[in-house]
């Protein structure tokens, strides 16, 4: 039976449409427009990379110090947007039966622990359930570093988990990290997209993959 590693934006928590907006208005403060879409298509990176990104399609270099104050007022800005993010269909529920059929599984999220703690909280996530955040890495994806910290806090070897993921950028780190990756639609990225990456099962959203986990490898004891 396979252990399972979660993203958490887009995959457990209906949030990707917030942070889009949240990026749009920081990248309105510093001066940098762009279009909702092209900042969806990002979405997914560390913080870092998701700015450099985007600077580069307005001709943009930032400094170190540019960033961070990019990155600061994501994070402002996405308190305004917070009150909307809910668990997405089946989320609570496919977290709860794989805790009561004991398989191993962790979240491993690009986000920073403090903005990751409402939608955390809004999962009701078991306090003994294994959290790795952008914090505790040295790089977050398309690196497979949180992957890697989340197979290991699992105490399983990331060759024998499966990462669940809805962008292109959680399935190109488990391909890094040498682990299989499902895909889940609830972040906007086309099936098409998803396997491309790597995807080797895809599903509509948690609600899907609860109703199909025998196809993944989990019976019910």
């Amino acid at each position: 039976m396979p252990a399972f590693l979660f993203d958490l934006d887009g995959t457990l928590v209906d949030s990707v449409y917030q942070h889009v907006l949240a990026w749009r208005d920081a990248l309105e403060i510093a001066g940098l427009p762009l279009s909702v879409w092209r900042i969806h298509r990002r979405i997914g990176m560390s913080g870092g990379l998701f700015v450099n990104a985007l600077a580069r399609e307005t001709g943009h270099t930032l400094s170190e110090g540019e960033v961070a104050r990019m990155l600061q007022l994501h994070g402002e800005a996405y308190r305004n947007y917070v009150s909307q993010v809910r668990p997405l269909p089946g989320a609570r529920e496919l977290l709860a039966y794989l805790a009561e059929q004991r398989v191993p599984h962790a979240i491993a999220t690009s986000g920073y622990r403090d903005s990751a703690a409402p939608a955390l909280a809004a999962l009701g996530v078991a306090p003994d359930l294994p959290i790795v955040t952008r914090d505790q890495v040295a790089h977050a994806k398309p690196d497979p570093d949180l992957f890697l910290a989340a197979a290991a806090r699992l105490g399983i070897a990331v060759e024998d988990c499966v990462v669940v993921g809805d962008s292109i950028w959680d399935l190109l780190a488990a391909r890094r990290a040498r682990a299989l990756s499902i895909g889940l639609l609830s972040g906007g990225y086309g099936e098409e997209e998803l396997e491309r990456a790597g995807a080797y099962r895809i599903y509509q959203d948690p609600a899907d993959l609860l109703a199909h986990l025998d196809e993944v490898g989990v019976r019910a004891r």
